[in-house]
């Protein structure tokens, strides 16, 4: 594998993980807001899923970041954005408006970065020479 190639996949998974790290810190710093922003979504179990979503987008996001368990690490990633997706971004259920135009968008964003990570996830590594 070329030098280019090398930077590219490790720049995108870089990017990758970073996109989850980052909201994971702010959940922890924002906590009672992400509870109420998670009630008000009709989530269950808030409290402990807002706990299990913090811990996979650190821990997941920074393996990413390392290299370490890439394809496993993005499934699970892969499956925390659907059903986050589903949950928060629900904008079938909104009427017309800016509110649904923008969930849309964020649900559309989310399904993108599923399928990079889904890519991520089928992609099998390369051996080092």
């Amino acid at each position: 594998m070329d030098v280019v190639q090398r930077t590219l996949l490790l720049s995108g998974r870089a990017l990758l993980g970073l996109y989850f790290i980052i909201p994971g810190i702010t959940k922890i710093t924002g906590f009672s807001g992400m509870v109420q922003y998670m009630t008000e979504h009709n989530v269950p179990l808030v409290q402990p899923l807002l706990v299990l979503t913090i811990v996979l987008q650190l821990g997941c996001g920074a393996s990413l970041v390392a290299g370490w368990r890439t394809q496993i690490m993005a499934f699970v990633l892969a499956g925390l954005t659907l059903v986050i997706s589903l949950y928060m971004h629900n904008f079938w259920a909104m009427e017309e408006g800016l509110q649904r135009a923008h969930e849309m968008q964020n649900f559309i964003k989310n399904m993108a970065i599923m399928a990079g990570l889904l890519y991520v996830a089928g992609v099998t590594p390369q051996k080092e020479a």
